[in-house]
């Protein structure tokens, strides 16, 4: 379409190509027609045609033309002729693009976002993901790559191991409901045989008792129903996914499968996250029924035949050896974290790293988040309101920071360019360490010494001040770190590392450290741990009995973090406002 008043101005003249051989590798389509060939400075979605500068600028004017959806150099198709070159080169045409964008549903996906890792319509492209903030592909340009690409033969791994985890928590499950039934069963026959020794007064008592444990029964077999279905339905999801990935690949529907591909992935996400969330093992618990000896005398005063209690089942134990297991150090490696806007030294008191193999401190003296790029040092800053402590993952892309001196919890997203400020949460007291397991947080307080066991909103499940004894169980507590059945707490007035399960009940204690600080679990259950006082990094086993000295003469270390997919170990140090304050110690297992 020719544009009105549109003319070649006598200086441009020379510099256009009338069909020659310096002609530009993308032109305006539209010009062309006049035998004009100008560079493309745009697209037209709708028209599906390169654009030069004046073409683009004017393309809305006419009415008609009012609603066509425009794209940027940086956003355009780097293909000229795109409608034949996709039939030629990926086996169907644009129109195998059929997905509509979930935020625009008018609108067709047709691009995706590297940064986001998301698949986008042309809206979403002028409005959220522009060339200056994200990273982004025509899926065409991409998906020729995607036949039984890695990726896809990952993502049906994926799948499987989804499939077996569903169909492994399932089993896991029947076999508790299982054993709780024949324990509940136990129960009632001993309430009967109870029962058989008093009066006939005691029926309704003893209707109530019997209630309580069917009422149990029913729950346990709904909570192992809800589970069966929805297994069912996560691995009916996965399989109709697999096979249209599988049907697509083997026809060669590029387009269809880079899509259906990244759908995949965020069902499997959505998926995983819907499997945290079904009921465990640990939701379904054993019974035995005590019965009231006093009733035979006091029949007419109690108010209760007995109760349903639930049995205690031993917490899993932790590898006891595993801190003799040998473990050497390499040289260590330093990056410097100190950037030009930093008025002081640094104080790393926080270290933790992404699946992404990004690092992240919370530099206190600095106010500020650092994310650091583990390969070339590239350092992104975001300044805070208040003084970091310690900092947790959250989940791939949000982190959990504690800000002691004004009691809140920040939340903070990323991506690989940048660093924002999420949701936060106000507590109840001044918050310093801090770990993220399954959508619990555990946090450790001062003033008053404490742990917090609460969930992504602030909601409080369990506080734990005194031990069994009503004697305290922190002096000040610094750090924590946590897995599925653990909780380790740093204390350097109590000199030990405390372990607790996730009833908040203290199972053990080390005291062989003077002055522990930093703390990170390690994968076979045991933990490092850094000593102030004697500059050495021990290697404490899971059930706190046994420790090793990891690493030695290492001036004044403080916060630690361990990343077992690269099997390294992250270390700052604080010397009172010296320069090796500013670097991060990075050792690989040797």
């Amino acid at each position: 379409m020719a544009v009105p008043g549109k003319k070649a101005s006598q200086k441009l003249s020379s510099t256009l190509s009338r069909g020659g051989a310096e002609d530009f590798d993308i032109f305006c389509e539209q010009c062309d027609r006049d035998d004009i060939r100008l560079p493309a400075f745009g697209y037209c979605v709708d028209c599906e045609e390169h654009l030069c500068q004046t073409c683009f600028n004017t393309h809305r004017r006419p009415k008609s033309l009012r609603h066509h959806q425009l794209l940027d150099k940086d956003h355009m198709p780097h293909k000229q002729n795109l409608r034949k070159s996709l039939k030629s080169t990926s086996g169907g045409k644009t129109a195998d693009l059929t997905k509509s964008c979930p935020k625009h549903t008018n609108e067709i996906i047709k691009f995706f976002c590297h940064d986001h890792n998301t698949l986008i319509c042309s809206v979403c492209v002028t409005l959220q993901h522009t060339s200056t903030s994200c990273h982004v592909d025509y899926i065409p340009d991409l998906s020729g790559q995607i036949l039984d690409s890695t990726e896809f033969k990952e993502t049906l791994k994926d799948i499987d191991k989804l499939t077996d985890k569903c169909f492994q928590i399932t089993k896991k499950l029947k076999q508790r409901v299982d054993k709780s039934t024949i324990s509940l069963k136990d129960a009632i026959v001993e309430i009967e045989n109870f029962r058989k020794k008093i009066n006939k007064r005691l029926d309704e008592l003893e209707k109530d008792v019997k209630d309580a444990a069917t009422k149990i029964q029913h729950e346990n077999q709904r909570k192992l129903k809800t589970t069966e279905t929805m297994c069912d339905d996560i691995n009916k999801s996965l399989q109709a996914s697999a096979d249209t990935l599988k049907h697509l690949n083997t026809n060669k529907k590029t387009d269809q499968l880079f899509t259906e591909l990244k759908i995949a992935q965020q069902l499997i996400l959505h998926n995983e996250n819907i499997t945290k969330q079904l009921p465990t093992t640990n939701d379904v618990a054993e019974y035995t029924f005590e019965s009231n000896h006093a009733i035979k005398k006091l029949l007419q005063n109690e108010k209760s035949l007995g109760t349903l209690r639930k049995k205690e089942l031993k917490q899993p134990a932790e590898p006891k050896n595993t801190a003799d297991v040998p473990m050497k150090m390499s040289t260590p490696r330093n990056i410097n974290v100190k950037t030009s806007s930093d008025e002081d030294d640094c104080w790393i008191t926080g270290i933790t790293v992404s699946p992404q193999n990004q690092l992240f401190v919370a530099d206190n003296h600095n106010w500020s988040i650092k994310m650091i790029d583990i390969k070339s040092g590239t350092i992104k800053q975001l300044q805070l309101e208040s003084k970091p402590w310690d900092i947790t993952m959250v989940n791939r892309d949000t982190l959990a920071v504690t800000l002691p001196h004004i009691k809140t919890i920040q939340f903070i997203s990323f991506s690989s360019k940048s660093l924002s400020l999420k949701n936060k949460l106000t507590v109840d007291g001044s918050c310093y360490g801090i770990s993220h397991h399954q959508g619990k947080l555990a946090v450790t307080f001062i003033s008053p010494d404490e742990l917090q066991i609460m969930d992504l909103k602030g909601n409080i499940k369990i506080t734990v001040e005194e031990d069994s004894n009503g004697d305290s169980n922190f002096g000040r507590p610094w750090y924590v770190t946590t897995n599925s059945h653990s909780i380790y707490v740093s204390d350097i007035l109590k000199k030990a590392v405390i372990w607790f399960n996730w009833q908040g009940e203290m199972i053990g204690r080390n005291v062989d450290i003077i002055s522990p600080r930093g703390i990170s679990l390690l994968d076979d259950g045991s933990l490092f741990v850094s000593d102030f006082w004697t500059n050495c990094i021990f290697r404490v086993s899971g059930d706190c009995k046994d420790r090793t000295t990891i690493l030695e003469n290492v001036e004044d270390p403080h916060a630690v973090c361990w990343c077992a997919e690269t099997s390294t170990l992250y270390l700052s140090t604080f010397s009172y406002n010296t320069e090796s304050d500013n670097i991060i110690k990075i050792y690989k297992t040797m």
